[in-house]
């Protein structure tokens, strides 16, 4: 009987501990293993997803240089959720009220009720932050009720998913001083960002552009899909900032929060940090850009562009315009007063010279003498009797203007060193201007190179096509190819096309495309490497005898005696090269039209083996070979140098390069020993008629390149231009902030008790 009961007891614990067991199991299954499966059908809870921007990626040169990085600078953060969950606590839980108009889905406009985050801010935190001295300033009520509707659409939109900026630009003396207090203000933290930075100033500025704040109206829909709360990049605005932004910008992170039954924020549930983007390397050589930026500015040249390129590929190895800017300025927000600085500068320093057309004048001889080749004329002489008529107009040579002289018969080698307008004249009429049209597209002028910058121009090169579409009540004539003979006119070009075309004469006939990439990395993987590429090979249809020819009339311009272009000579390297001088003129100060000749110089170097391409502009200067011609010289001598290794110099930051409107009869450099005496000629190369006025050197910028503008004053506080542009920033939420009392980086539960914000208040 006892072995009965015993076995009955048995088999009773034994079904009370599997009853224990299955409970058990099911507890598990039910908290641990279906947690995530519950939680989300409980009505309201939830998770929600916030996009975090990774800092941009770095800007370097061909040698590793960097030209633009990023610096870790400080905010102070503001959760405003849990801003006002202190608030309620010190308030028996009530809030202040605002009515606000708001439209519905049919888009009805509403008067709905939301907390007035702006007065719970200014009554509980702001006060404590004047008394640090680190408060926003404003220059006007104006400028403040803007940033305060930027905080109600902040706490709206994201609540407490996304701190609100206060401040984004805290010196490290104001970071010091408030975590010296190390103030227990809930919701208010002070974190690290990562700040775009340009360590050598304006070097190069005008490559590599700058970039803006994060926008909201730039992401679509499709960005946005997936996102509880999309947080946008900061965004190139001009130059490689711009054109490489994709590969540039960060890597966003993601930010997982868990909400409850109430919709409140109750932590975070995951996290992953956002990686910086990808490092773009330029053709780009630092040192070369130095001595083309000092060249200019040594010269005291207050207009003008230099650009140097590679012979045997079309990279791009300098390119220098002047007057320049500091795009450290852009950075977080430029100033109102520094942007009218820039915008109301009648020398534009933010026009990229480079890439914008001027009047050639006599360096589209070159192009010319190519037409003439596919024309098979190459090898014809033709007279200078110092004018040609065309119509009723008498189109004189330069010769003639400045001496009443002339250059007698001549042929193409000679024409090019002489510079003789009267050659081209006739030369260009007998080759057609539908070829001089084929040969411009073959070396890339009257269109864009491709170069990867937005505000590049194409220029013009005049011909019946474009006058229909311009000047559809004249007809083209002969008088018209003569002046594209001899550059004037309409015809536009850039020192960067004009660089390519030298290029392409240096290198036996192929024209390669210009180009500033080199390739993009991602840490060590090469994501893409850029290849040089060809636009046109004219040595299939011109001989290698006749483009020498060409060579020959070059290196004439600068070696003969007769030639124009003596000031461009370098002991023990023989230069190739070509002047141009053109009439311009420009409205002044007092809306009177006044001269501003353009001057240039295109060269290559050294003859026999060519390295490099340079073309230098030198606005309102008196000659090509005498103020391009020195400029050209001080380059190529100085880089090909650097290229050999026998020169040094040291790539420092750089002050914007300032500009002036004061004529420049010729440019000698300081340091130069025994200076090379200018030719007597003024190569002016004028063609008939006025002078034209140059239309590219607007006073003010393109709208596309208009950047964040900061319209507070003082050091302290930052605005933006609207309230669509005040988004959070491009970085991850700190995982702790530096106020480990009180206010934290991320979405808590509101703080019971007095705490430590309480004993501040209360002291």
């Amino acid at each position: 009987m006892v072995v009965k009961y015993r076995f009955r007891l048995y088999l009773f614990a034994l079904a009370v501990l599997g009853g224990f067991a299955l409970l058990s199991y099911r507890l598990w299954s039910l908290q641990i293993m279906r947690k995530e499966e519950f939680a989300k059908m409980i009505p309201g809870a939830k998770e929600e997803r916030a996009r975090i921007p990774g800092p941009r990626g770095e800007i370097k040169d061909r040698n590793g240089v960097t030209l633009a990085a990023n610096k870790a600078t400080f905010e102070v953060r503001v959760n405003l959720a849990e801003v006002v969950d202190e608030y309620k606590r010190l308030n028996n839980g009530n809030t202040p009220k605002r009515v606000f108009m708001k439209p519905d889905s049919n888009k009805i406009t509403r008067e709905v009720q939301e907390t007035d985050i702006v007065k719970i801010f200014s009554e509980i935190i702001e006060p404590h932050l004047q008394r640090l001295g680190v408060e926003r300033k404003y220059a006007t009520e104006a400028d403040r009720e803007a940033e305060s509707e930027g905080m109600r659409v902040h706490y709206r939109t994201f609540g407490a998913a996304v701190p609100w900026v206060y401040r984004d630009n805290l010196t490290f003396a104001e970071f010091s001083q408030i975590a010296e207090h190390n103030l227990g203000l809930p919701g208010v933290s002070v974190d690290e960002r990562a700040s775009r930075v340009y360590p050598k100033g304006a070097l190069a500025c005008h490559i590599l552009g700058y970039v803006s704040l994060p926008d909201d109206q730039r992401s679509s829909a499709e960005d946005r899909k997936g996102w509880n709360y999309f947080v946008p990049d900061e965004y190139g605005v001009a130059g490689v900032e711009k054109s490489f932004d994709d590969h540039l910008r960060g890597k966003p992170g993601v930010r997982t929060m868990q909400k409850d039954r109430r919709g409140r924020m109750v932590g975070e549930k995951s996290y992953e940090p956002p990686h910086k983007g990808n490092d773009v390397y330029l053709t780009l050589d630092a040192r070369m850009q130095v001595v083309a930026e000092k060249a200019l500015r040594d010269a005291k040249v207050g207009r003008g562009a230099v650009v140097l390129i590679e012979v045997t590929s079309g990279e791009v190895f300098a390119m220098a315009s002047v007057p320049s800017y500091d795009p450290n300025k852009f950075i977080p927000s430029i100033s109102q007063a520094d942007w009218d600085a820039l915008t109301e500068n009648k020398t534009n320093p933010l026009m990229n010279r480079a890439v914008r057309g001027f009047t050639p004048g006599s360096t589209f001889k070159i192009p010319i003498s190519f037409a003439g080749c596919l024309a098979g004329i190459q090898m014809n002489a033709y007279n200078c009797s110092g004018a040609v008529t065309y119509g009723t107009n008498s189109m004189q040579c330069w010769i003639q203007r400045q001496s009443g002289g002339s250059h007698g018969t001549l042929r193409l080698s000679d024409a090019i060193m002489k510079s003789c307008n009267c050659f081209f004249y006739r030369y260009g009429n007998d080759a057609k201007i539908s070829r001089i049209t084929e040969i411009g597209r073959m070396l890339g002028v009257g269109e864009k190179t491709g170069v990867e910058l937005d505000d590049e121009s194409g220029g013009i090169l005049p011909n019946p096509e474009w006058l229909r579409a311009n000047s559809p009540n004249e007809r083209w004539s002969d008088g018209y190819t003569a002046n594209v003979s001899i550059g004037q006119g309409s015809v536009l070009a850039t020192p960067l096309q004009m660089a390519s075309v030298t290029a392409t004469v240096a290198n036996g006939g192929k024209s390669w495309k210009p180009h500033l990439l080199k390739r993009v990395m991602d840490g060590d993987k090469v994501v893409l490497e850029n290849q040089p590429s060809i636009r046109a090979d004219l040595s299939t249809k011109v001989k290698p005898v006749e483009i020498e020819v060409i060579r020959k009339g070059m290196w004439k311009v600068v070696n003969d005696p007769g030639g124009t272009g003596k000031s461009a000579r370098i002991p023990g390297i023989e230069v190739a090269g070509k002047t141009g001088t053109a009439q311009n003129w420009r409205r002044d100060e007092r809306n009177v039209k006044v001269d501003d000749n353009h001057t240039w110089f295109i060269s290559f170097a050294p003859y026999e083996n060519p390295r490099f391409a340079c073309a230098v502009l030198v606005q309102n200067g008196k000659s090509g070979g005498g103020c391009a011609a020195p400029v050209a010289r001080r380059v190529l001598e100085q880089c090909l140098a650097i290229d050999n290794n026998s020169f040094q110099i040291a790539v420092d930051s750089m002050p914007p390069a300032e500009g002036h409107f004061r004529h420049i009869p010729s440019v000698e450099y300081a340091d130069v020993a025994v200076p090379v005496a200018p030719g007597t000629d003024d190569d002016g190369d004028t063609g008939v008629g006025a002078p034209v006025r140059e239309s590219n050197d607007e006073p003010a910028p393109r709208k596309s390149a208009r950047p964040n503008i900061n319209r507070q004053s003082g050091s302290s506080g930052s605005g933006n231009a609207s309230s669509s542009q005040n988004v959070p920033k491009a970085v991850p939420v700190s995982r702790t902030g530096i106020f480990s009392r009180g206010g934290a980086s991320q979405p808590q539960p509101a703080p019971s008790g007095g705490g430590l914000f309480r004993r501040f208040f209360n002291r």
